[in-house]
């Protein structure tokens, strides 16, 4: 198996933006000593869920810090960007990665990233595909042109060229929506899942994904595809409760809380005063840890991850750092998770 870490890098109150990225820094530059394949960042906007506004930035510091582990995008939401300067920043990064990008894109989730933008949701669909089309097109095509909907593309020349080739590799994610699955089948890119649906839904769509891969000619295999899942590793079952109860409360809390903003968001306010004047609660520790975590000692870690590689999972991605954990115990549970999961898995 080859194993990532992935963060949202989250910013819950208390802590300041550059701890955040600084720690995410440490943490990575970590997961390479540690023999991890792979590094992946979320990009949102406006909130405190995670502050990977500028994932491209993040991920080119990062690669400055760094010599071997591969740094993933999951995933740029390409229909809140230019995709001219998309192709540019993504090019850039490669190059000065020494070809160690993955491109994940995604439409997004929430109302507010788009209102913010100005990008009415209602055209994301057709926005990712185009924009997609035109970034492939500028990596690949010299005096590239595109006239769409959206963008339009006049005999650009991309500067600089990227490394790998014939493009970085892309992967697309998904997860309710049938026309994005599709999109990802149609264009013979892989899929990647994320830990915001349940694991069970989650392989569900793997296994589609495969059959309809297999079916367009492309057979697409479930080994490649990454799969993302929260995950704290600790010497007794109870120090993982113990380490993980508040944390993954928030997480629920927060994606619970920004369900109420139209506009603005929750950065300016408390979290506590809105716990207190809700109505109704979000789901439970209980239910995330059982259906998108993976909580406990390392034998017990071990059975689960085997039970999914079981089911064709090869590539498993690790969210350590969710709601805030304390950086000491992020580093903590990545240790334990080379030195006590993966030698049994790999």
């Amino acid at each position: 198996m080859k194993f990532a870490y992935f963060t949202h890098m989250p910013w819950p109150e208390g802590t300041s933006p550059k701890q955040v990225l600084d720690e995410t820094t440490e943490q990575v530059q970590y997961a390479e000593s540690l023999g991890y394949y792979s590094a992946w960042l979320a990009e949102h906007h406006f909130t405190r869920y995670s502050i990977g506004s500028s994932s491209l930035i993040v991920a080119t510091h990062i690669a400055a810090r760094t010599s071997t582990i591969r740094l993933g995008t999951a995933v740029l939401v390409s229909p809140l960007h230019n995709p001219l300067r998309l192709a540019e920043d993504t090019a850039t990064l490669d190059v000065l990665s020494g070809g160690r990008l993955d491109v994940g894109f995604g439409r997004g989730t929430f109302g507010y990233e788009y209102g913010g933008f100005g990008v009415d949701p209602d055209e994301s669909q057709e926005r990712f595909r185009e924009s997609m089309a035109v970034v492939q097109g500028l990596w690949t095509t010299p005096g590239f042109t595109h006239h769409g909907k959206h963008f339009d593309v006049d005999n650009v020349n991309l500067v600089p060229t990227v490394i790998q080739q014939p493009h970085p590799p892309v992967y697309i994610a998904a997860s309710r929506s049938q026309s994005t699955l599709d999109f990802a089948v149609s264009t013979g890119h892989t899929l990647c899942i994320a830990v915001v649906q349940d694991t069970e839904d989650s392989l569900d769509l793997c296994s589609r994904f495969v059959e309809e891969s297999a079916q367009a000619g492309f057979n697409v295999p479930k080994s490649r595809i990454p799969f993302f899942r929260y995950i704290h590793v600790a010497e007794t079952e109870e120090e993982a409760l113990r380490n993980t109860l508040e944390r993954l409360n928030w997480v629920a809390d927060i994606m619970q809380w920004r369900n109420f903003f139209r506009s603005g968001s929750e950065v300016y306010q408390r979290m506590e005063d809105w716990r207190r004047g809700r109505s109704e609660l979000p789901v439970s520790y209980e239910y995330l840890a059982e259906n998108r975590a993976i909580i406990g000692t390392p034998d017990q870690c071990v059975a689960r991850i085997e039970q999914l590689r079981e089911q064709g999972i090869e590539y498993f991605g690790c969210n350590f750092d969710f709601g805030g954990m304390e950086h000491a115990k992020v580093l903590k549970s990545m240790k334990l998770f080379a030195d006590e999961v993966m030698p049994q898995l790999a």
